[in-house]
């Protein structure tokens, strides 16, 4: 869960009511419950999901999928990670989660999206979230500062 979440864009991870959970921006987007929580004995996650996923899910998959306490109310969902869970479903819950909570310059980065703005002189601009990126020196290209 660690590698998925943290693989996103200026995520980061501190405990929330003891359990690992996931923030952008100091928002919660995903939560683990490694032990279970309450009535749900065994190891799940909590993640933001779109409207309408909720009811979606649980319809489609109630041996996997549960409207979780506290959160459920907003569209939340729960995931059971005890039953073979496939991990590539995961990821791409917890991607969906994160574009759920993030801003949407965020949220951009993750699909390569246009990011709109305004130049200096008032005129729009289009760039690609991806296109950003590349333009932002990596830490691999900052030159070291020479030794002594």
């Amino acid at each position: 869960m660690r590698a998925i979440c943290l693989a996103l864009p200026e995520v980061t991870e501190r405990p929330s009511h003891g359990a690992p959970t996931w923030f952008v921006r100091g928002k919660t987007f995903v939560t683990l419950w490694a032990d279970g929580h309450h009535e749900n004995q065994f190891p799940h996650l909590w993640c933001a999901v779109p409207p309408g996923a909720q009811d979606e899910l649980t319809a489609s998959a109630p041996g996997r999928f549960f409207r979780p306490p506290y959160v459920g109310g907003r569209g939340w969902i729960g995931v059971r990670l005890d039953r073979d869970p496939d991990w590539a479903e995961i990821a791409e819950l917890c991607r969906d989660a994160y574009r759920v909570i993030a801003p949407a310059r965020l949220a951009a980065q993750l699909d390569g999206l246009p990011v709109k703005g305004v130049r200096g002189d008032g005129s729009p601009r289009e760039r690609t979230a991806a296109a950003i990126s590349a333009a932002q020196p990596q830490a691999s290209e900052t030159p070291a500062p020479p030794c002594p």
